[in-house]
């Protein structure tokens, strides 16, 4: 049940646009169908609802289960097309996302795993490279700077500037050994990289140095 997505969807595009700044560049990057695994930083609850604004097509979020209780709570993020599984991103949660992949949908991932406290990018969490390696799906790298400036109370009045990045999707290579921990480990680096490349030097915290070192390319 995904009822209210669509107008969901709408009200945060008009209240971005007329109360708020929203910049979106790379829009043209975003493959218009098929399986797709949208990473991005993690610094606001005003993230999601920005990409769900910024992006042309429909995205279905993983979202940490906790969150759909109370029932009322369950059935607002169910109809919002947030799926509930654990934070650790476990095989439930590998599951749900094959599963949702399978279905050609863009599957929405923060793979740090929780809202960085400083805005900062901090050491991912190997479930999306995972992810990646099972489904082979292409790799959509975001940052978003700026969702930090309001609170989620203030969401539909941003009155602020903020700004979605959207960089050039990619697929990893098919590593020698299998999906091990190294492989997985490996694609998870590759994952942030790009990521920070998608982000302003003073949000790339952790990746800083090494995706300085990768220059402004994809």
């Amino acid at each position: 049940m995904t009822v209210l997505y669509a107008p969901g969807r709408l009200l945060a595009r008009f209240c971005f646009s007329v109360f708020g700044r929203m910049e979106v560049t790379g829009r043209e990057n975003v493959p218009p169908f098929g399986p797709l695994i949208v990473v991005a930083n993690h610094i606001s609850y005003n993230d999601p609802p920005s990409l769900a604004a910024a992006l042309p097509r429909p995205l279905s979020f993983l979202g940490k289960k906790e969150l759909f209780v109370p029932t009322p709570k369950g059935w607002l993020f169910d109809s919002l097309r947030v799926h509930p599984v654990d934070r650790s991103f476990g095989v439930s949660a590998l599951r749900t996302g094959l599963a949702l992949l399978a279905r050609d949908e863009a599957v929405v991932i923060f793979p740090e795993g929780q809202r960085s406290p400083e805005g900062r990018l901090i050491k991912g969490m190997a479930g999306a490279a995972y992810l990646a390696m099972r489904s082979q799906a292409p790799i959509l790298p975001i940052g978003i700077t700026g969702t930090e400036k309001f609170p989620h109370q203030r969401m539909p009045f941003p009155l602020c500037r903020f700004q979605v990045n959207i960089g050039a999707p990619f697929t990893p290579p098919i590593l020698e050994g299998g999906q091990t921990r190294v492989a997985a480990e490996a694609v998870l680096e590759m994952i942030m990289q790009r990521i920070a490349l998608q982000l302003p030097e003073p949000y790339r915290g952790e990746y800083g140095f090494r995706a300085q070192g990768r220059g402004t390319g994809t």
